[in-house]
């Protein structure tokens, strides 16, 4: 039931995204021609521009053919590159999901401890560090953040920015730490605080329960009562959290992929909706709502993995 909810949401995206650009004033022939400065150009040219994309077509018969290439998985071919959609993710892909992995990487190595610790200090001085780092985090931009970074680095030659190399980080793994250092830290900072701070709370209502005090009187040493007893029961509303941080790996880091040149799927989405991109635009939106979803079901599996209890209700 939950897979057919999906793709009932799939098929909703895809017309949704499909209907805004056709209401949006404009097409892609309308906006190569304004953007390439030319100055008088006549109906007939921007009509047979648009007959070469098929965009002059009834918006019912555009939608038909969309909907049945999808079916088929076929995508369709970007009006810029004339290369296949799939093509350009391809290409894009590997750049979202190195970055992405690293932001979940340091948010989640950050958030998981910090959480504890604070729920576990409360009210001390560990305790109100900390969450003032966690609401610092979540009320400084992303890009606030890493201009600071870039700026310090700058300012004490620390180690080289490069933004034109753009290596894979199984290709040269010290050049592409070094270009995804400061937007991984960055990003990773915004996406700690939400997780922080709700595992905190988590916590601090989980250690006053009932069984944790068994645990306790039961002779436990205190390190397995937080780990094995409050600890588990406590992440269990924070994985929708998780999950929707890690459903960002594809897609979401728009602002970080354009200040540091990475030429990954968030950039790729900004840059075709300008253009008025619109095959590549919709793959990309389809691609981020079938990572998201797909997240989603995982989250509530996983539930089930951390709680028996969830799959007898």
């Amino acid at each position: 039931r939950r897979l057919l909810l999906n793709f009932l949401v799939l098929w909703m995206v895809a017309s949704m995204i499909f209907l805004a650009f056709r209401v949006w004033p404009g097409n892609y022939a309308v906006a190569q021609f304004a953007s390439a400065n030319i100055g008088a150009v006549s109906d007939e040219t921007i009509a047979e521009a648009e007959h070469e994309l098929g965009l002059d077509k009834p918006v019912a018969q555009q939608y038909v053919e969309f909907m049945g290439d999808l079916v088929r998985l076929d995508l369709g071919t970007s009006f810029r590159t004339k290369r296949s959609v799939w093509a350009e993710i391809g290409d894009a892909m590997p750049y979202s999901l190195e970055l992405g992995a690293l932001i979940v990487l340091v948010g989640f190595s950050i958030a998981i401890p910090v959480g504890i610790i604070s729920a576990l200090r409360q009210d001390e001085w560990p305790d109100y560090v900390l969450r003032g780092v966690a609401i610092g985090g979540l009320a400084a931009p992303v890009f606030w953040t890493a201009s600071i970074a870039v700026f310090v680095v700058l300012a004490f030659n620390l180690f080289k920015i490069d933004v034109t190399g753009q290596p894979h980080i199984w290709e040269s793994p010290k050049a592409a730490l070094q270009w995804y250092v400061i937007p991984m830290f960055a990003g990773g900072i915004a996406s700690t605080a939400n997780t922080m701070r709700l595992l905190r709370s988590q916590m601090l209502e989980v250690v006053r329960e009932d069984f944790v005090r068994t645990a306790r009187a039961k002779g436990l040493d205190e390190r397995h009562v937080i780990m094995r007893h409050a600890l588990r029961n406590a992440v269990l509303p924070v994985i929708t959290v998780m999950g929707l941080t890690v459903a960002t790996i594809v897609g979401s880091q728009i602002v970080l992929e354009q200040m540091f040149n990475v030429p990954g799927v968030g950039r790729l989405l900004f840059t075709s909706v300008i253009i008025r991109d619109y095959p590549l635009t919709q793959g990309l939106v389809l691609l981020t709502t079938f990572v998201i979803v797909m997240t989603n079901l995982a989250v509530d599996v996983l539930y089930g993995l951390l709680d028996p209890r969830v799959r007898y209700s």
